[in-house]
């Protein structure tokens, strides 16, 4: 990485760019300011009144133009826009009879991350991840932990210059074996994350999707040819939930899930377990079984430890014995490899050969302290483990 006056910058010196206002919380990363002086300006973003691009904005590749205004047929809110609205994720605006992402090479958030924060745990460990952001989602979740990039638009937030190109050659100059889009939510910023992953893909960088995977079916299926492992927010098992917490619908990230798996995407189901409205056990087991006779039971699932944020300060975090819960009903029900997130110190986030039961792979926090898979295999009993290990 290259400062404005050309000077080197190290892989430890690059450990995090957070340009929003209050950043993302990320203990022990230290703050790079290399790019402090690469701020866009802010409405470059925007296309002209006649529909030009602006610098940071691409015609998106999934709209239609109806009597009513321009529909988005991106994901399934189906947003219709008149002239100079924007959508619910608010990164795509209506200009011209055509509709534009203002979220394109001009991220609010670029990190570098061990691949197992996101989490992902059986694809690559210990791979640094080059990690990139813009404002905007798809979702309003009410417990939301990046809200101050999430629920706001490209607009507002303070950016840094970042096309597709010189992303994949930052990952690549220092040291990143996959980029990973993240943080807000890589399908509201979808131009942005397909012309990088393409990119990327023709480097044999890997691409990392972190997402509430709530995308319609076309541009789902375009996008998992570039995509090579997932992490898929599942955030509860009741469409009344979907709707009153997060402000979507159970459905769509159910076909998601299928769709990746179909497509050969590696993929790793995250539930974060909310106090009163996501801790019901009825609830989890109906949605561990599914994912049992949905062809899951050999992805791995990882409860979430809900911590008070955003609008839901109010409810008090999870309880461990809950998480436990959890995992004991995922285990009963036939998923092989369980994990327990956001609780330090705990046994909870190795890995276990299903067959022998012995420790295969020992981790602390974000680190591999041992991994005695062996080409795929177990160690000890030579019993195959799913995921992609080298």
């Amino acid at each position: 990485m290259k400062s404005e006056n050309g000077q080197l910058f190290s892989k430890r010196q690059f450990l995090r760019l957070s340009l929003t206002a209050l950043g993302i919380a990320a203990a022990g990363i230290r703050p790079f300011r290399g790019l402090a002086k690469n701020l866009t300006d802010m409405n470059s973003g925007m296309p002209s009144p006649s529909g030009e691009p602006g610098k940071y904005s691409k015609e998106s590749l999934y709209y239609v133009l109806t009597p009513k205004g321009v529909k988005c047929q991106l994901c399934p809110n189906q947003c219709v826009l008149k002239e100079g609205q924007e959508g619910l994720c608010r990164n795509h605006v209506a200009y011209g009879e055509k509709l534009y992402s203002i979220a394109y090479g001009n991220p609010c958030s670029v990190h570098i991350d061990p691949i197992e924060k996101k989490p992902l745990f059986h694809y690559l460990p210990s791979a640094e991840s080059f990690s990139i952001a813009t404002a905007g989602c798809t979702l309003a979740c009410l417990n939301c932990q990046n809200w101050e990039i999430s629920q706001v638009s490209p607009k507002t937030t303070k950016n840094v210059e970042m096309f597709p190109a010189q992303v994949v050659q930052e990952a690549a100059s220092n040291g990143c074996r996959t980029i990973a889009y993240t943080y807000s939510e890589p399908l509201s910023f979808y131009e942005y994350t397909f012309d990088t992953a393409k990119l990327a893909r023709a480097k044999g960088i890997k691409n990392l999707l972190i997402s509430n995977g709530y995308l319609n079916e076309k541009p789902l299926r375009e996008l998992a040819r570039y995509i090579d492992a997932a992490n898929i927010n599942l955030k509860s098992f009741r469409e009344d939930i979907y709707a009153k917490l997060n402000g979507g619908s159970l459905e769509p990230v159910q076909r998601t899930l299928k769709i990746l798996k179909e497509e050969g995407v590696w993929l790793e189901i995250t539930n974060l377990i909310v106090p009163n409205w996501t801790d019901k056990m009825d609830m989890i087991k109906e949605m561990c079984e599914w994912l049992v006779s949905s062809g899951f039971s050999d992805y791995p699932l990882h409860f979430s430890r809900f911590f008070p944020l955003y609008k839901l300060t109010s409810i008090p975090y999870t309880p461990l014995p809950t998480l436990e819960e959890a995992y004991n009903i995922a285990r009963k029900a036939g998923i092989n490899h369980v994990y327990i997130g956001n609780v330090p110190g705990t046994d909870y986030e190795n890995t276990y050969c299903p067959k022998c039961k012995k420790m295969i792979v020992e981790r602390r926090g974000f680190t591999v302290i041992s991994n005695q898979i062996k080409n795929g295999n177990c160690g000890y009993c030579h019993t195959r483990i799913n995921g992609v290990w080298s």
